[in-house]
């Protein structure tokens, strides 16, 4: 699979309607005060940087490094159905994760649903661990929260 993982603009018509896929599976899962998903406005702001996964033009998913005070934090994480079961969903996270290094990050923090079982999975399987609700979010009964330490190991 030729993949390639690069920034994008959440108005790029590709990027919109993933999104706009995404939004519509949490409305569709979720009551309006348990999402927590950027709109397209919010994904534009200098502090975002939305990433897609391309391959032969074609835009099989996103995800979102949003930078916070101390930490990163993963937002609009999303596959095409199509494109699900292949490793895309683990090629974004990996670098969000590195691009988060880079810039100094200690660590990445993330919410996500209950219902979202390979997402769940995904997280838990590359070394996310359960936490307290953090930031502005509530404590919900279908938030989970998750963090990951991110930053380079001290050499020896």
């Amino acid at each position: 699979m030729s993949l390639a993982i690069h920034p994008v603009s959440p108005r790029d018509p590709r990027a919109i309607a993933l999104l706009t896929e995404s939004h519509a599976l949490m409305n569709a899962l979720f009551p309006p005060e348990e999402n927590h998903f950027l709109d397209i406005d919010a994904l534009c702001c200098e502090s975002i940087t939305l990433f897609g996964a391309e391959e032969c033009g074609e835009l099989l998913g996103c995800a979102a490094l949003a930078r916070r005070d101390g930490y990163g934090e993963v937002k609009s994480m999303f596959v095409a159905p199509e494109a699900r079961g292949i490793g895309v969903a683990r090629r974004l996270l990996d670098r969000l994760e590195r691009t988060a290094r880079e810039e100094g990050f200690p660590l990445l923090r993330l919410e996500t649903g209950d219902r979202l079982a390979a997402a769940v999975s995904l997280y838990e399987r590359e070394g996310y661990r359960r936490r307290a609700a953090f930031g502005s979010y509530p404590e919900s009964a279908s938030s989970l929260f998750y963090e990951k330490p991110v930053e380079k190991p001290v050499r020896a």
